[in-house]
């Protein structure tokens, strides 16, 4: 008898993330429900590529427009199809836009993924990998964030939503013994990547001789992590094998920080993009915006007790992944 392959549902499938995930699962054998609403955050004919290059790449990918603010659009789905892992990455990005339009991150993020969670408790009890995010660490005494860091006072709602869909996860694995993974990127950049993102912004305008705007004067760093590295440690969380002493503790709900472990300052990440498109950024230095944060440092510490470590994709190497990708994306000369 031929062997099913497992069934996975990726919301946000649409999303930068996302595209990244259903193409490794594919990959890997896996038949892939994609499910996302399209909006127009940024622009739709990035997404929409993003589906056709994933429905040209395997048969196995199969795609739904779903809001998940609409919870009988979710139920329809979970009658047809029996979901073994579901990765929810959906969810309404942008720290800045979180500060003048707060309504839409709690429809978006809190709502949607409350909506999700309130479907599933009804059907077989998958495994659900949660997107969650680095902002939620919020205003810390330390540099470096460990999951065992308290995580109430974010300073923006973006963060406010992400902290919110990792309590709501709690609660619906506590009460319907839901496996929850709650994951915190910490700023994911690489090809297909998103437009409102620095390395996008960075390299749009310098490859255009266009000013770039560099805020807190240059300041901030991040612990830029390059999507194949956050998505090789999404799988190796996912493939793990639990034990019946785990599950009998109840043990349903676990936080990681998936990141690269190691901060780069920001203006080493514009000097690695100026010398891959041999072009001088010209800048306007800025001070800081309302609700950014100064630096990111991911404590990997947990991951890697309870995982292995992988090699990692360099910084320069990255940027220059993208570099090569956008300019074949948008037919610019080499």
């Amino acid at each position: 008898m031929k062997k099913k392959n497992k069934i996975a549902l990726v919301t946000g499938a649409a999303g930068f993330i996302g595209y990244h995930l259903c193409f490794k699962l594919l990959n890997k054998g896996y038949t892939v429900i994609g499910l996302d609403n399209i909006n127009s955050y940024y622009d739709i004919n990035l997404k929409k590529n993003r589906i056709k290059e994933l429905h040209s790449l395997n048969k196995n990918f199969k795609f739904y427009k779903i809001d998940l603010k609409y919870r009988n659009q979710i139920e329809k789905l979970f009658k047809k199809y029996e979901f073994e892992q579901i990765f929810h990455l959906a969810a309404q990005a942008g720290v800045r836009k979180s500060i003048k339009f707060p309504i839409s991150y709690v429809n978006n993020n809190i709502l949607a993924t409350t909506n999700l969670f309130e479907v599933l408790k009804n059907y077989k009890r998958a495994q659900v990998f949660l997107a969650s995010s680095s902002s939620v660490y919020g205003i810390q005494n330390t540099n470096i964030y460990s999951t065992n860091l308290k995580t109430d006072s974010p300073i923006q709602m973006y963060a406010v939503s992400k902290k919110c869909t990792e309590l709501v996860g709690h609660s619906y694995s506590y009460q319907y013994q839901i496996p929850v993974f709650a994951l915190r990127f910490f700023t994911v950049y690489g090809p297909w990547g998103r437009p409102d993102m620095a390395l996008f912004n960075f390299t749009k305008n310098i490859h255009q001789k266009k000013t770039i705007k560099v805020y807190n004067n240059g300041n901030h760093y991040r612990d830029f992590t390059y999507i194949d590295d956050i998505i090789n440690k999404i799988l190796l969380i996912s493939e793990k094998k639990y034990s019946n002493d785990t599950l009998k503790k109840k043990n349903y709900f676990s936080i990681y920080n998936l990141g690269n472990g190691k901060p780069f300052k920001l203006m080493k990440f514009i000097n690695l993009i100026e010398k891959e498109l041999n072009t001088k950024a010209k800048i306007k230095y800025l001070p800081s915006q309302p609700g950014d944060m100064i630096g990111t440092h991911s404590d990997m510490s947990k991951f890697y007790r309870d995982y292995k470590k992988i090699k990692k994709i360099s910084l320069k190497q990255g940027i220059k992944n993208f570099i090569n990708w956008y300019k074949k994306y948008y037919n610019h000369d080499q």
